[in-house]
């Protein structure tokens, strides 16, 4: 096989070689790199609840960037595309245990969803007191080659941040995952690929787009969405995702919104695809109250966008204005 141009080693090394580059960008983390997961520096806080997550690596900054202060106590990367295994969720989630129990946050993947599962029945065989909540926001489609039911995407980095805030202001375990729940319960999203990636070791796209195609309802490993349809300007596709977001729970008052790019996109396109998202929730009559736009669920060197849209609550804004200090996120520290 050729070798594919990308800013690598070599294809075996890369995710150990990207936790290196992790730990020496930022000391706030402890890297194990040898069992690939990702720690607050400072450990456990005794009587706090831990937050766990993890998935296929080639997503970043998701999981490993929102570990940190307000957000994930551990991550547990994978191969590139690739579920990680049981035992680095077990020591994961072992390390983060401060007597309060621990909350799995888990994207509706097969393979995260039976190796979370085995990792929260062995874990509370060793005495840890596990809850787990299941991401499933994405509204494209209904299975996919990877799931059973709807995959979970951007919701996830929602998730993570506002029942971290609630964990971090003490909430007890059943708390924290009820309001986890209720994040996914009240967010939904949609994607859009322009192009195609490459993962290090298949060393080709992993589907074939031509210059005047895009695929409507992509996954964030490259699963086929909806539809293959014509490029068309970016109000259109903007519509497209958000006509299927809000036919399925329909947008209203104050949202979080989330404009993701999914690794190969710009920044000015971003922008000009939120105006558009923007535009199209006024025209609803709800209204953009807090929101992120950049990189931050993605599909390695993919082109497009996905949107994400939660329904606000009082309690949700609050958590979510909370402080937090990750590599990926920041503010009111």
């Amino acid at each position: 096989m050729e070798s594919v141009k990308k800013l690598i080693n070599g294809v075996e090394s890369v995710v150990p070689d990207a936790l290196r580059g992790l730990a020496a960008a930022h000391p706030g983390l402890r890297v194990d790199v040898e069992n690939q997961i990702v720690f607050r520096a400072s450990g456990p806080r005794p009587g706090k609840v831990g937050l766990v997550s993890g998935g296929g690596s080639g997503h970043e900054p998701l999981h490993a960037g929102f570990v940190g202060y307000g957000m994930l106590d551990a991550a547990c990367p994978g191969e590139v595309f690739t579920s990680p295994v049981p035992d680095q969720m077990i020591e994961a989630t072992s390390a983060v245990n401060g007597g309060a129990g621990v909350l799995h946050i888990v994207k509706n993947y097969t393979g995260d969803v039976l190796n979370f599962q085995m990792a929260a029945e062995l874990s509370a065989e060793e005495g840890v007191e596990v809850a787990s909540v299941l991401v499933d926001d994405d509204v494209a489609v209904r299975d996919s080659l990877y799931t059973a039911g709807r995959r979970g995407t951007g919701a996830t980095v929602f998730v993570e941040k506002i029942a971290g805030a609630a964990a971090e202001n003490g909430a007890p375990l059943a708390e924290v995952a009820r309001v986890a729940g209720e994040v996914n319960a009240r967010s939904r999203s949609f994607g859009v690929a322009l192009s195609a990636c490459t993962t290090p070791a298949a060393g080709k796209p992993t589907f074939a787009l031509s210059e005047a195609e895009v695929e409507l309802g992509i996954g964030i490993h490259g699963e086929p969405g909806r539809t293959r349809s014509t490029m068309r300007p970016a109000g259109e596709l903007v519509r497209l995702a958000m006509d299927a977001i809000h036919e399925d729970l329909p947008v209203t008052g104050d949202t979080l919104v989330m404009l993701n790019g999914m690794g190969g996109t710009p920044l000015i396109e971003l922008y000009v695809a939120f105006a558009d998202v923007a535009a199209y929730l006024a025209e609803k009559g709800a209204t953009v109250a807090r929101s992120l736009v950049g990189n931050y669920v993605t599909s390695l060197e993919m082109q497009g966008f996905s949107v994400t849209v939660c329904r606000l609550t009082d309690e949700l804004t609050r958590l979510w204005d909370a402080p937090v200090e990750t590599p990926a996120l920041r503010w009111g520290r």
